[in-house]
């Protein structure tokens, strides 16, 4: 079960530094990017403990709703998706979610002040009620489970060859295993978080999520584009200017932000001399190329 196709790297210039890009989107045909490793190590949880059905949250153009109707199909699980807005149950699906259900996915449609208490202890023990053969899964599939997968995206040859580890965060889970990693291996590696939300608490989660300290690391919060979904014309004119110059998919709710901010740090003479590794994440599912 999840056996990872052979990862590429890919080396490009920024701001007239080199950047060497870790192309994790590449990891699997389907199942593509972070989204690998947080599912990996909850779908063999899954298998042991007898259960047949996958249940997860996500809205309505969700890489990890997208990940999870693929990892399903897939390894042998029935899947349900808890989809955010219920108004979008009268409307046409749109691409993600019309292939989430062609691989088998239950779609219900909740209503968006609902979604909100999707963490709470009542809320999923409805959902127990309802789906008792469910195993689920948080949205964004971050659990400890999910940062024990993630640990995996960095290699010991990754911890010693770079100095600066920079990558897109959503639910922080990625962060959190790439940082464990660097725990394990006694690196001392700056790690750099570009946040797809404004928020000036997700520090604090994703601390919890690391098993032990670990100092060098930042994260900047969406500041320049406004929060999440949020961009304009200058950030897709940089994403296709990126692609035509090194032949590297970006998208603008993650991925394309984070080199973005990351070539604006560096203009602004950050990371001299610095041996900068890129983690490709993936979640290029909901735009066209």
């Amino acid at each position: 079960m999840f056996k990872p196709n052979p990862i590429p790297y890919q080396t490009f210039t920024l701001a007239n530094t080199t950047i060497t890009v870790k192309r994790v989107d590449r990891v699997h045909t389907t199942i593509s990017g972070n989204k690998f490793y947080k599912l990996k190590y909850n779908l063999m949880q899954a298998k042991q403990q007898g259960f047949n059905q996958i249940l997860s949250f996500g809205g309505a153009y969700s890489n990890h709703i997208f990940a999870v109707a693929h990892a399903c199909n897939a390894y042998g699980f029935d899947s349900i998706g808890i989809i955010r807005g219920q108004e979008l149950a009268s409307k046409s699906l749109n691409p993600t979610l019309q292939t989430a259900q062609s691989l088998g996915m239950k779609l219900e449609f909740i209503s968006r002040s609902d979604y909100r208490n999707k963490h709470t202890s009542e809320f999923l023990a409805q959902l127990k009620v309802q789906y008792p053969n469910a195993y689920i899964i948080p949205e964004g599939g971050t659990n400890q489970l999910a940062v024990k997968g993630c640990s995996e995206i960095l290699s010991k040859e990754d911890t010693q060859n770079f100095d600066v580890i920079v990558l897109a965060v959503g639910t922080g889970g990625t962060i959190a295993g790439i940082m464990n990693t660097c725990i394990s291996d006694n690196s001392n590696q700056q790690v750099i978080g570009f946040s797809a939300l404004n928020s000036d608490y997700q520090a604090d989660d994703i601390n919890k999520l690391i098993s032990n300290n670990y100092h060098n690391w930042q994260l900047y919060k969406d500041d320049v584009f406004g929060g999440y979904g949020k961009y304009n014309d200058e950030l897709l004119a940089f994403i296709e200017g990126i692609k035509q110059q090194a032949s590297i998919p970006l998208e603008p709710i993650y991925t394309g932000k984070a080199m973005y901010r990351l070539q604006q740090l560096l203009k602004q003479g950050e990371f001299k001399s610095k041996r900068i590794l890129f983690i490709h994440t993936g979640g290029l599912q909901a735009f066209e190329y």
